[in-house]
């Protein structure tokens, strides 16, 4: 599969918004008409920390690199590991689940959390969201803890990137 992991563009919009509603009520998945929204894809873009995976010009996957200061100010995560990057609002295309998408986004992201200087990365990642958990257990991510934000249960999950 020819692939290419490049930050979005404003023209990406309603490619993103059907990838985005296209979770929801999938197992696992918080997602609802109201987020992610236009709003959201906003600030990633505002802050070029959107990302995309095309396969034949089309996105096949997205990823956003995160700033929410509730999240930060969690007590579990390892002060050695910062500066430490946080990332979020992962998709993937339903008809190219199961293909190793998601793995090529991560490795993507965090060899561009490498070169802007990062430690670490985490997530708070839906307790509930099974596939999301595997994906992380598979890149070595250890559970931290466990938090109630946003009306959900999460676990806190957490990465030291490899030198």
């Amino acid at each position: 599969m020819n692939v290419c992991f490049e930050e979005a563009r404003e023209s990406d919009r309603q490619e993103l918004l059907s990838l985005y509603k296209a979770q929801i009520g999938r197992e696992g998945c918080p997602w609802t008409d109201e987020y992610p929204s236009d709003e959201t894809i906003d600030f990633d873009l505002s802050r070029h920390a959107l990302f995309v995976l095309r396969s034949d010009g089309q996105i096949v996957g997205a990823v956003s690199i995160e700033e929410d200061e509730d999240v930060e100010a969690l007590p579990c995560w390892d002060p050695r590991l910062e500066p430490e990057a946080e990332f979020a609002r992962i998709a993937v295309r339903l008809d190219m689940q199961g293909r190793g998408i998601a793995k090529i986004m991560l490795r993507s992201l965090f060899a561009e959390f490498k070169k802007r200087g990062f430690r670490g990365v985490h997530i708070i990642v839906n307790r509930y969201n099974l596939k999301a958990l595997h994906l992380y257990d598979s890149f070595g991510f250890k559970n931290v803890g466990q938090c109630h934000m946003y009306e959900q249960d999460f676990f806190c999950y957490e990465l030291e990137l490899e030198t």
